[in-house]
């Protein structure tokens, strides 16, 4: 059956009734409202313009104007109609009629509201209402809002604020009256409203996101505009919260604390601290049915503070111990109650007069130097661990040799480094802690017996593998892993008996310790703090997906729960003395020949791909090797018979040629071994002498060649960028030259600081070789993207990165566009 409802004579049914709903979105309510239309009066030149607004529709007696979720039925008069008859669209007087007009309004005033900007001198004339209005609905999770002015009160027009008629003609109080309004009035409030509520900047607005307009809300609360909603439809806020209305309970719960607490909603209602934690957005707590709970500013950022340094464990929050004074400071200000443990436990922390740099260390440590190690000793008193994360060649080995000269009387200790950084420990401790008795832990006779007091262990991570058993069996004083990075990966054999070592005192020390995701950095701090970031499946659920998504806040908390326990400092910041540095990027273009080499192993390696159902991440890496050797020299790829000469080579030998022109040094990197040995031909021709370092060089042998290169032995050292990259001081060189791009920046700017740090006089240059249209270019790209990576946590930026299977792939298929052989090259 269909029902045909007559539009003129329901309108009057409609107005204020309570179950009226928009047809497009059912569970919004309406409000519907009559008016009456306006004449309007323009004056244009010498002309006057008379017309209805609305204009009246044809043969209807009834507009319908809908504002948000009001809708306000226009009620044409027969007044109204006869009036719409008499003018059509518009009526236009001469200025000679003004006189008449003037007349006829006045007569009309009290049957119809006139908007003019005449002055009717024969009218009484009252101030027109300039209070703002705010008619709000909700759309989907936010809200459609519209500010205006109703000059007539509440039957009459809608005006956006300072703007549209100064002059409106109408009934007041049963007699015509002339209302004026004060447009620069309403402009100033509306100005007013825009800056109380800077989420709005015009008359009208969409709003979707909710934490924007509880922002607003309770921004439009401290504002005398009048708000309006649709019946039974609004955004509530129960109260505001300040930090003093928390009560808090701390106790002991095993080897951990836990934290709750009571906030007073109101007198029937009681919210859970960790309830508050878990629902907020932002500073708000939705309380259900459109209702929610405002925080003060510092309320907010105090359970900011709180939520990044606690762990939900069921229906408790649980505390680590290390961060036990960070908690103690985000508490303060709200009534507290905890346990004598909780108390006791504060204490160790308490601040006491700072360290004393060790007497018998034989060295004046700069300003940067002496903080960094009271902060190591400060976290070694209350038992934490440390990570110094400085960059590299501001001293990192210095101030952890002081703090192990602190801690000498105490017990053993042990220092773990890369085999080929061992010697350099002796070296450092022997210039400038010779009280330390050091021992090396190498060679064929490894024994650990006897170990006390102001005893060193020094042994390389490949040896904690094979002594393992050993090495974990002693209860250490005081352990350091220098350049810990090693131990990034959890799944390696060396992380695994890292973790296993007994230590009271925990050290790092790292120049990176985020290289190419967040999981590397979860894995340091499980060394040095265990569970503070959780299990790795928690860490990866709590932050590094968010993190990895672009999540800030999520970087913040994370932020906020590590940063007591990494100390960074950058070469700019603290060493003023040392001379500038400078980057440069040598494009290289490839011949033809090595062109057609690449494109055919690109070509390959992405048809190769296009065969598998499931492309392996570890082929991809090898085809992409294969790709950067190609761009390095045909001979990596081919073999040592192909005759083809290299580009890049060439390149090369025409700055190395400049540079010992002008009686420069240089260190020269390169990944490959097998490239470093085309160097080396290339050199041994033109007679240049160098020195050479591998992953094969002994380290006595290293420490004689770096030596001797110190000395001027030497013009050149070429160096593999892995055996040489770290525990080296090569300042007598001014120039770095990086012959093929590494995929992480982290490790090249490592090599780069063997020649730019402390000692260095001159201005440092380092140069990459970079072929062009080729992967290296894309890796080059790649290496801004991995240093936002580390920079999100270290230094606050926003971004992080790990390289997928399809990133991988897309630096294959993303290359150069393919190019049209020369004869002689597909020969």
């Amino acid at each position: 059956t269909d029902y045909l409802i007559d539009w003129q004579k329901s309108v009057p049914h409609l107005i204020g009734h309570p179950l009226l709903f928009d047809e497009a979105c059912p569970e919004t309510r309406l409000e519907a409202v009559k008016t009456h239309p306006v004449l309007r009066v323009e004056q244009r030149g010498e002309t006057l313009t008379l017309r209805l607004e609305p204009a009246c529709l044809p043969r209807s007696a009834v507009d319908v104007q809908r504002e948000g979720n009001v809708l306000r039925f226009v009620e044409y008069r027969e007044n109204d109609l006869r009036l719409a008859r008499i003018l059509g669209e518009s009526c236009h007087v001469p200025g000679s009629a003004r006189s008449r007009v003037r007349d006829l309004l006045s007569a009309l005033a009290t049957r119809i509201t006139i908007a003019t900007d005449e002055v009717d001198s024969t009218l009484e004339e009252v101030a027109a209402d300039g209070r703002l209005h705010v008619f709000l609905t909700p759309l989907g999770e936010g809200l459609k809002g519209r500010v205006a002015v109703r000059p007539c009160g509440d039957a009459g027009p809608l005006y956006s604020p300072g703007v549209g008629p100064s002059t409106l003609m109408g009934d007041v109080g049963g007699k015509p009256r002339q209302l004026r309004r004060d447009l620069s009035a309403e402009k100033a409030r509306w100005e007013a409203l825009r800056d109380a509520c800077s989420q709005i900047s015009d008359f009208t607005w969409d709003m979707v996101a909710p934490a924007d307009c509880l922002e607003f809300l309770a921004a439009l609360g401290e504002t005398d505009a009048t708000v309006h909603w649709p019946e039974g439809v609004r955004f509530k806020l129960a109260r505001t919260l300040e930090w003093r209305d928390c009560s808090v309970r701390v106790a002991r719960q095993g080897d951990w604390f836990t934290v709750g607490g009571d906030v007073p909603v109101d007198a029937s209602r009681v919210l859970a601290l960790e309830e508050l934690i878990v629902r907020r957005q932002g500073r708000f707590v939705a309380l259900g049915e459109g209702e929610f709970l405002a925080l003060t500013g510092e309320f907010e950022r105090r359970l900011s503070d709180l939520a990044a340094l606690v762990d939900p464990h069921g229906k408790e929050l649980r505390i680590h111990p290390v961060v036990a004074p960070l908690v103690n400071d985000a508490l303060d200000g709200a009534s507290t109650r905890a346990d004598r443990s909780w108390k006791t436990h504060l204490q160790r922390f308490a601040s006491g007069p700072d360290a004393e740099i060790p007497t018998t260390l034989q060295a004046d440590l700069r300003d940067y130097q002496a903080t960094g190690f009271r902060w190591l000793a400060r976290l070694a008193d209350w038992g934490a661990g440390a990570c110094l994360a400085d960059d590299m060649g501001v001293g990192k080995t210095l101030q952890a040799l002081a703090l192990l000269l602190r801690r000498a009387p105490g017990g053993p200790a042990l220092v773990l480094a890369p085999t080929s950084v061992c010697a350099n420990w002796l070296a450092e401790t022997r210039r400038f802690a010779p009280t330390l008795r050091m021992r090396l832990h190498a060679g064929a006779a490894r024994t650990l017996g006897d170990l006390g007091p102001f005893d060193v262990v020094v042994t390389s991570y490949a040896l904690l593998v094979q002594d393992e058993k050993a090495l974990t069996a002693v209860s250490w004083h005081t352990a350091v892993l220098d350049e810990a990075q090693a131990i990034k990966n959890a799944t390696t054999r060396r992380s695994r008996a890292a973790m296993k070592l007994h230590a009271d005192c925990r050290v790092i020390t790292t120049g990176t310790p985020v290289e190419n995701h967040l999981g590397e950095l979860w894995n340091l701090f499980r060394f040095l703090n265990p569970g503070l970031l959780g299990s790795r499946e928690q860490f990866e659920t709590r932050f590094a997906g968010p993190i990895e998504q672009g999540d800030a806040a999520t970087r913040k908390q994370l932020k906020r729960r590590i940063s007591p326990f990494i100390l960074r400092r950058t070469k700019t910041q603290v060493l003023e003395e040392l001379p500038s540095r400078t980057e440069i990027v040598l494009q290289v273009e490839l011949s033809d020949n090595e062109r057609a080499i690449y494109e055919t192993i690109r070509r390959n390696a992405l048809q190769s791909i296009a065969n598998e159902d499931e492309p392996q991440r570890m082929s991809i890496l090898a085809d992409l090797m294969r790709l950067r050797r190609a761009c390095c020299h045909p001979r990596l790829v081919m073999g040592n018979d192909a005759a083809l000469t290299s580009s890049k080579l060439d390149v090369f030998t025409e700055l190395l040629d400049e540079l010992l022109e002008n009686r420069h040094k240089a260190l020269v990197f390169s990944q490959f071994v097998d490239h470093l040995a085309v160097v080396r031909e290339r050199l041994d021709k033109r007679g240049v002498r160098y020195q050479y370092l591998d992953g094969a060089t002994s380290m006595k042998e290293r420490e004689a060649r770096v030596a001797a290169f110190q000395r001027g032995e030497g013009d050149v050292f070429l160096i593999s960028l892995r055996a040489g990259g770290t525990g080296l001081n090569l300042t007598a060189a001014d120039y770095v030259i990086h012959l093929d791009p590494w995929w992480n920046p982290a490790v090249e700017d490592q090599a780069s600081d063997r020649a730019y740090r402390i000692g260095q006089q001159r201005p440092v240059t380092i140069y990459r070789l970079v072929a062009k249209d080729t992967v290296e270019e894309r890796i080059v790209d790649l290496h801004h993207r991995k240093r936002d990576l580390a920079d999100s946590l270290l230094e606050g930026t926003d971004s992080a990165i790990r390289l997928s299977v399809d990133d991988l792939i897309a630096l294959l298929s993303a290359d150069a566009e393919p190019f049209a052989q020369s004869k002689d090259a597909r020969t």
